[in-house]
């Protein structure tokens, strides 16, 4: 029985394939050009290599991590033809996603039992933080969870709007305070009513862009405080959400919000739209963050639990 046999159904896998269309295409083309005439992996060939990671989007300390474990192996078995490339490859990143401590997950799994579970997502505006919330809220809906999604992100016009509009279609509960409310107050009240309600979850959105860094660590930590006070132990995620269109500008994302709070997971999204999901391995390795959710397409279950061995066997088939 194959991997995608046992872990993704005939529409998850096709969903998955789409998805890493445009990087595959690129990332392969590359690497086939790279190696094209060779027959044994040399010093040129590693090379080649490492350009082709480096212009996928991997990004260098990735890539040149990469490139060392490869000569290594290539010392240890003194001769490996292009041939294997390919597996050995794929079987290093492979290895490199899982030293982030992620698990492959096969299902949409709280990050706690307590109940509420408290989520608490972030993000720069247009990476597509609504959107991952309001897909998160379906799948948690289909299990037959209790929702609530609180409007925290208070600064931006028609934020608190859209997010509302998620929520309705969804069929989940909503909650906010209007515009310009201070939002730690939202995310504290969204977590009594969450308690009041008997919801299973609370996913809170903040806002996508303050006037400094140093404005946004103060407004994380506060909103993340203010969620401490009302149920202890929480929020049990908080989760960053980027764009896989903005290539290595996703990985600077990353940095400047590790910066500002502790964060425990990723969402990807926009896949479908770019030939740089490279990124996923690149923000992976340096942050040592799981990435949990990849988006795969607009539609409201095109947001996927990122597998690991699934992503990389669908890169390379």
């Amino acid at each position: 029985m194959s991997f995608f046999t046992r872990f993704f159904n005939k529409e998850k896998k096709e969903d998955l394939d789409k998805g890493l269309e445009k990087t595959k295409t690129s990332f392969l083309g590359k690497l086939s050009k790279a190696i094209a005439g060779k027959s044994t992996v040399d010093e040129e060939v590693l090379d080649e290599l490492e350009n082709v990671l480096i212009t996928s989007d991997v990004g260098l300390d990735t890539t040149v991590k990469i490139i060392e474990r490869i000569e290594e192996r290539v010392a240890r078995d003194k001769y490996l033809n292009t041939e294997e490339l390919n597996f050995i490859l794929r079987d290093e990143i492979v290895r490199l996603l899982g030293e982030n401590n992620s698990e492959d997950l096969e299902d949409y799994t709280l990050p706690a039992a307590q109940k509420p579970c408290v989520i608490m997502v972030v993000g720069v505006n247009g990476v597509g933080k609504t959107t991952t919330i309001g897909k998160l809220a379906h799948q948690f809906k289909l299990q037959g969870k209790k929702v609530v999604l609180g409007a925290g992100d208070t600064f931006r016009a028609a934020a608190v709007d859209q997010l509302e509009i998620w929520s309705k279609r969804v069929g989940c509960d909503f909650f906010s305070k209007g515009m310009n409310a201070d939002p730690a107050a939202v995310a504290y009240e969204t977590v009594q009513y969450a308690i009041d309600n008997n919801c299973d979850v609370a996913i809170i959105d903040t806002a996508g862009r303050l006037h400094t860094k140093i404005n946004l660590m103060n407004e994380l930590t506060k909103i993340k405080r203010s969620i401490g006070k009302r149920l202890e132990g929480a929020p049990h995620e908080v989760m960053l959400v980027l764009d896989a269109t903005t290539g290595q500008n996703a990985i600077e994302q990353a940095r400047h919000f590790t910066e500002a709070t502790e964060l425990t997971a990723l969402a990807l999204t926009k896949l479908d739209g770019t030939a740089k999901g490279g990124v996923a391995i690149g923000i992976s390795d340096q942050f040592k963050i799981p990435i949990k959710y990849i988006g795969v397409g607009e539609g409201i279950d095109k947001l996927q639990v990122f597998n690991k061995r699934a992503f990389v066997e669908s890169l390379f088939e």
